[in-house]
């Protein structure tokens, strides 16, 4: 079946158009310049941008297997020749039913020869189709019955792949597709080789000794993860080091524990090599990366090492523990006064160990290391739509943002200051459109007074700002002798950004979400409704939202006086990479965000997305489903990193 990528429809494998919502599943638009590329076409036509779908393919076999079993089973002319076989040279294809094409030519020779594995990069030529193995992890995620990997045929070389995709780790590639041929292996996993290596990042200055920290800590994360698929030995390979775009340690593959990279170890040499897989095995890696930065400020690691090496730490709790100490000792102190609005927050700490790492390796007695955050990057973009029914739009957006740059060679530094605003009016045209767009404006003239310092402001002051927008438009009504639904009003949702410190505010049903990759999708407020004041009661939610009044806003800005408004005003702060989503109900209804936040909302963690073409697509889809309403959405991309400030 062909998935689409808009609506997640399953459609017949020969659809060349989705049948629920009509995107082509035989094009995909470049992220680039918007032209609409083939989706067997690696780079776009237009502006050269690559846009496909790549895998990295993996090929192992243990014994002869003619050339013919392989490929398009094209036999080569000369056996024995070292020169590339037609079957394998860029262009073809990788499997039999022609869907991964060659990017690079394989080796005759690596294919040939028993217990070799070749490495190259494929196109999906249909990236929208299913593979059964995806198929299989996604059943089984829904709590169905499926085979074990042995009863389908899924090659050895996959199954710790598989085993470790049903746990999802931060980390390990996915695996996309897993064939076997005679003795033949295939497998496709995620392509990392672009990757920046562990290595580089170790030996650039302006790096972080707690980055650094951080990164041994994934490690022993991971080695305690892997140890139960026997590939331990991915952590020792330097070259299989790598990091995200958010500086976060990951695999490009996994190697087994009884190989090497190019040849099968004697079974007899196991119990040597599970003794050399010790924690001391991690030791000698960090001491390689020591070796070739030679940082003044990393002696801390040869400690360990040295101390792994005459046994003075012998398991992984006494290394956890020793990361503990190191943590302590370069942290900053905490700048926070209980007299201080942050005294509302946590502090200002991102965990080392990490909740889903922790869910892992079920050790709920792992000490807690954490680390003290800064701003890498912030990116925000605004957009609202008519809808499909109305003649009019009454939601009203503002944006106001601050940033500060300073980059040093051993010192970088943001600073960013942001005002994000959400309405959505009531009250009829040329009622709901000035209410919402009165409610922003006056909130925005409040905080250019009343915000000078380099701190969040405080609940009060918050609480204050939006009697302030209700009274002004409580005035307006009184003073047009407004009355019933005659009189106007507004939703409020409203976000405040200090660095990593957040406020929100809100009034009515407009609500904040937030995306991370830890704690996926969450609504950060509750709807000001009779449903969701019936459920604080006690009351069932199915029984709560029967009522005919169920959705009926029980507050809003400016229909009633002061005594009848109770904004919610909230702190939380960013302790990880994070996408808010500020959102109208023209958006939020029929639980639109909840069902599609995954495909419309996850990928745009990623700095390599375009926020702005993101939130483009998700009015779209809006459109499609709630197009009944007007739709607004304010994202806000918020990358971080350890906090560099105080330690050189």
């Amino acid at each position: 079946m062909l998935i689409c990528p808009h609506c997640q429809f399953e459609n017949p494998n020969d659809n060349k158009f989705c049948q629920s919502c009509g995107t082509s599943l035989t094009h995909r638009t470049c992220p680039q310049c918007g032209v609409d590329v083939l989706l067997n076409t690696q780079y776009c036509q237009n502006c050269g941008v690559e846009c496909s779908t790549i895998w990295q393919a993996i090929i192992t076999q243990e014994t002869f297997v003619p050339v013919a079993e392989f490929g398009d089973g094209k036999l080569p002319p000369d056996m024995g020749s070292t020169n590339t076989s037609p079957a394998f040279v860029v262009g073809s294809f990788l499997d039999r039913g022609q869907r991964y094409q060659l990017l690079e030519s394989l080796p005759e020779a690596e294919l040939i020869t028993a217990g070799t594995e070749a490495k190259v990069r494929v196109l999906d030529c249909s990236p929208f189709q299913i593979s059964p193995i995806e198929a299989m992890l996604e059943n089984q995620h829904q709590g169905l019955v499926v085979p074990s990997v042995s009863v389908i045929g899924i090659p050895s070389l996959a199954k710790a792949y598989v085993s470790l995709q049903r746990e999802m780790p931060p980390g390990i590639p996915v695996i996309h597709d897993a064939w076997q041929q005679d003795n033949m292996q295939v497998i496709l996993i995620e392509e990392r080789s672009h990757w920046q290596l562990l290595l580089n990042a170790w030996q650039d200055p302006t790096t972080h000794p707690l980055q650094i920290l951080h990164w041994c800590y994934q490690m022993l994360q991971l080695w305690e993860i892997l140890e139960r698929v026997n590939c331990r030995q991915s952590l020792l390979e330097l070259s299989n080091l790598r990091l995200d775009e958010d500086q976060t340690l990951g695999l490009q593959r996994l190697y087994g524990e009884i190989f090497t990279d190019n040849c099968l170890q004697d079974p007899q040499d196991t119990q040597n090599l599970e003794k050399s897989l010790s924690i001391k095995a991690l030791g000698q890696v960090w001491h390689s990366l020591y070796t070739q930065s030679q940082s003044p400020d990393l002696t801390w690691v040869m400690e360990v090492v040295e101390d792994l090496e005459v046994g003075k730490i012998a398991t992984l709790a006494e290394l956890r523990s020793r990361f503990e100490e190191i943590a302590t000792k370069l942290q900053l102190p905490s700048q926070s006064a209980a007299s201080s609005p942050e005294a509302k927050y946590p502090a200002s700490q991102t965990l080392l160990q990490d909740d889903d790492w922790q869910d892992l390796n079920k050790n709920e007695d792992a000490p807690t290391i954490v680390l003290s955050m800064q701003l890498r990057s912030v990116e925000d973009t605004g957009r609202t739509d008519v809808g499909r029914q109305r003649d009019h739009n009454e939601d009203y957006f503002g944006i106001e943002t601050k940033l500060q740059k300073l980059e040093l060679p051993r010192n970088r530094n943001l600073q960013a200051r942001g005002l994000y605003i959400l309405c959505d009016g009531m009250g009829g045209h040329a009622g709901g459109e000035v209410a919402s767009e009165l409610a922003v404006n006056t909130l925005r003239q409040y905080f250019q007074e009343n915000w000078v310092s380099q701190e969040l402001p405080t609940a009060e002051v918050i609480q204050e700002a939006v009697v302030l927008a209700n009274q002004t438009i409580y005035d307006l009504n009184q003073e047009g002798l407004r009355s019933g639904v005659g009189r106007m009003g507004t939703t409020l949702v409203m976000l405040l950004m200090q660095n990593t410190k957040l406020a929100i505010a809100h009034v009515g049903d407009s609500r904040l979400y937030r995306v991370t990759r830890k704690g996926g999708l969450e609504q950060m407020t509750v709807d000001h409704e009779v449903g969701q004041r019936e459920i604080a009661k006690g009351v069932e939610q199915s029984i709560a939202y029967a009522r005919p009044d169920a959705y009926q806003l029980t507050q809003a800005l400016g229909p009633r006086d002061v005594n009848f408004l109770h904004p919610d005003v909230d702190f939380f702060e960013i302790r990880e990479d994070t996408l808010l989503l500020l959102v109208s109900d023209g958006l939020s209804d029929n639980d639109l965000v909840e069902t599609y936040w995954q495909t419309h909302l996850a990928p745009l963690l990623s700095s390599s997305t375009n926020l702005e073409s993101g939130l483009i697509d998700l009015i779209d889809l809006a459109n499609e489903h709630n197009g009944h309403d007007n739709i607004t959405g304010i994202l806000i991309r918020v990358k971080v990193a350890p906090n560099q400030q105080g330690w050189r």
